[in-house]
């Protein structure tokens, strides 16, 4: 299920946080709310990357290689390596619960990049420390 993002419930995200109203608005144009089942795909790795998502609600476990190497709940985000640095994804994302992601594809991402630098710099530092394990 899919439905436009409120920009009121992207002001209690972190990495959207300290945004002013105005700013928040217009991340809620990018953005699409989507709810899945537990045992969803949500990334291949080894696939073409074409969304970047948040974690409203619920779990995901994160396998590279065959081997789990994170378990991302609530308030954490992926895919975001794929849209910035390798065009593919770089490990498998799988729903453990039911979930409520946030979702930015692509082109809403590079336009959220160039309007919103502090927010795109939040997350290319994020990138940096995950490349760096």
């Amino acid at each position: 299920m899919i439905g436009v993002m409120d920009a009121k419930r992207l002001e209690g995200v972190g990495v959207f946080s300290g945004l002013s109203k105005k700013e928040l608005e217009r991340l809620g144009q990018w953005t699409d709310e989507v709810s899945v089942p537990d045992g969803y795909a949500l990334a291949t790795e080894g696939q073409f990357a074409h969304e970047f998502f948040v974690i409203e609600d619920g779990s995901a476990e994160v396998v590279q290689n065959g081997a789990l190497i994170a378990e991302l709940g609530p308030g954490e985000f992926f895919g975001e390596i794929g849209l910035l640095e390798t065009d593919r994804r770089t490990a498998s994302v799988t729903a453990k619960t039911p979930m409520q992601l946030i979702v930015m594809f692509q082109r809403e991402f590079k336009q959220m990049e160039q309007e919103m630098p502090a927010v795109a710099e939040r997350i290319r530092a994020a990138i940096r420390a995950r490349l760096a394990e």
